[in-house]
């Protein structure tokens, strides 16, 4: 996202820098001899103003959060992903930003090599988010083809990374400073690597619009089965995805006024401020979530086994079952729970029996039971087969579903309907 032909092909103009950098010597402006690349380096004028310092604040803010993130992912693969973005979105900016500045002199050998990491931003919130709502983790076995462009787009530019400095400073210009001397490059040199680079806003723009779709298309889907199980309460984890859709679909908006309006990279600096602007609110959403705030953890009334202390209690873990509705998982045990609250599960088993009086599959069955009594007197589901219903609450088997209803209602489930059925 360094350049405008990072960012860069004019929707009015038809002609990007990408163009003009192939036609330098010739046809848009004089070629200038200075002998001396580094002198030409060295006119570079440097800017720092309120703009750069947001940008900055922005950029500092993504890496710390990404990195924090990473360290704390513990092989949940939706918050690794996320924090990939957050990183490559770090690395895209920390570009924008010293492009804006005139810092890149300092590195300009590192010119527009941040491309394939724009193209690259949308699988990976994708990935984030398909984790995060499918419960299943990206096999890239099976999911490779969402790197095909990234890794394309970065082969096709090799030569470009190659190039001599002089290339590199006179695509810097042509981006910021089209006013200033130019630097001489041999002739023999070649551009071929710019019939890829002029497509590269459009290849932006679809990765985008790409990503923004099937991410719409994931949220969709999970709100209908939040529907269909008839779930009073919408999870955290579902809010968060839907936001972060949200704010895709709103940098992609914000992307595509930007590539509209500017013929060169003096727009970028907007989508630095706005990316500056989601990882200080990512960070906020985070926080605010976090139990550090809460009054178990500050008043350390529970202790664990052992020596270690937790602000883990009943209310926290059936906030988490009722949130994320995981009694409806056939897959729910003590072990997977524990491993989802980062805790050990003999700290959860004891919580419940203190605080339920009941061991754990009779906590996880009490709220099963509860689900299925509503949807089998419920008449939209009186064409649905007991049997499926205890299938849609958790239940692995009939006879697990049925023993379950027995012990709990201390009647049978179609002898539960038959109770609320009209008498003659």
């Amino acid at each position: 996202m360094a350049h405008r032909h990072h960012f860069g092909w004019h929707f009015k103009s038809g002609e990007g820098f990408a163009g003009r950098t192939s036609k330098i010597g010739g046809l848009f402006r004089k070629k200038l001899t200075l002998d001396h690349l580094d002198k030409l380096i060295e006119n570079i004028p440097l800017r720092h103003n309120f703009i750069s310092t947001l940008m900055f604040l922005g950029v500092v803010q993504s890496f710390f959060l990404g990195f924090v993130l990473l360290i704390r992912s513990k092989k949940n693969q939706g918050i690794t992903w996320f924090a990939v973005t957050m990183l490559a979105s770090a690395l895209v900016f920390l570009d924008v930003y010293l492009c804006y500045t005139g810092l890149i002199k300092n590195v300009l050998f590192l010119n527009d090599s941040t491309e394939s990491l724009v193209l690259l931003l949308g699988p990976t919130i994708y990935f984030s988010i398909y984790v995060f709502l499918k419960r299943q983790n990206m096999v890239l076995g099976k999911h490779w083809w969402h790197f095909v462009i990234p890794t394309g787009y970065l082969l096709s530019q090799i030569p470009f990374y190659l190039a001599p400095l002089s290339v590199k400073y006179n695509a810097y210009l042509g981006a910021y400073y089209s006013d200033l001397p130019i630097a001489k490059v041999r002739e023999s040199f070649d551009y071929s690597y710019h019939y890829i680079k002029d497509t590269f806003d459009w290849l932006v723009l679809f990765s985008f619009l790409l990503y923004v779709i099937l991410s719409l298309n994931l949220v969709w889907k999970e709100k209908s089965r939040l529907l269909s199980i008839g779930t009073n309460s919408i999870s955290k984890k579902y809010i968060f995805t839907r936001n972060t859709v949200a704010a895709l679909s709103l940098l992609l908006f914000i992307i595509f006024l930007v590539f509209y309006s500017f013929d060169d990279d003096s727009g970028d600096h907007y989508l630095a401020i706005f990316h500056g602007f989601l990882a200080f609110l990512t960070t906020y959403v985070l926080l605010a979530e976090s139990q550090f705030f809460e009054k178990s953890w500050i008043a350390d009334k529970y202790e664990t086994l052992g020596l270690t202390k937790s602000d883990l209690n009943l209310e926290v873990i059936e906030s988490y079952i009722n949130e994320n509705n995981y009694f409806l998982e056939q897959k729910a045990s003590l072990k997977d729970l524990a491993s989802m609250l980062n805790t050990h599960p003999n700290q959860i088993s004891k919580i419940i029996n203190q605080g339920n009086h009941s061991n754990f599959n009779d906590f996880i069955n009490q709220k099963r039971i509860a689900f299925s009594k509503v949807k089998l007197v419920d008449p939209k589901f009186s064409n649905v087969t007991i049997e499926a219903i205890g299938t849609m609450a958790g239940f692995k088997s009939k006879s697990a579903f049925y023993n379950a209803f027995k012990k709990h209602t201390n009647t049978s489930p179609s002898a539960f309907i038959k109770s609320f059925s009209p008498k003659l």
